[in-house]
């Protein structure tokens, strides 16, 4: 089996570093447990999952993807990670002939997941 190497997109990449930022504050002012500290401490459980196998989230359907990701990072596979508190992580498998990379595209809440996916409250 090819090694596993996890892979952030910018925005992804940015709101993971905020994310970090704000927990650290928040354990600096003696919090001990939040909502921020559930969701990094979710996050970093997924990447460690997804290291050890990246098919571990839920694969989305071809026709499901929306077009935005398609144009903006070229993929033709999409996957998603459930996160605490009802957040996604969005991801996206490539293969080289050395290794897999699970291309991390979002780390969204379930509003934002459903805007992306044009998903409708009723």
């Amino acid at each position: 089996m090819k090694p596993v190497r996890i892979v952030m997109s910018e925005e992804a990449k940015q709101d993971y570093e905020i994310l970090i930022r704000v927990v650290g504050e928040e354990i600096s002012k003696g919090v001990k447990s939040s909502d921020n500290q559930k969701l990094l401490k979710s996050i970093k459980r997924a990447i460690d999952l997804l290291k050890m196998d990246p098919q571990f989230g839920i694969h989305i359907s071809r026709k499901l993807i929306p077009k935005a990701y398609v144009e903006k990072y070229g993929i033709d596979n999409l996957w998603k990670f459930d996160l605490t508190g009802y957040w996604r992580m969005l991801y996206s498998l490539k293969t080289t002939e050395v290794e897999l990379i699970s291309f991390v595209l979002d780390i969204v809440d379930h509003p934002t997941y459903d805007k992306i996916f044009g998903y409708k409250k009723r």
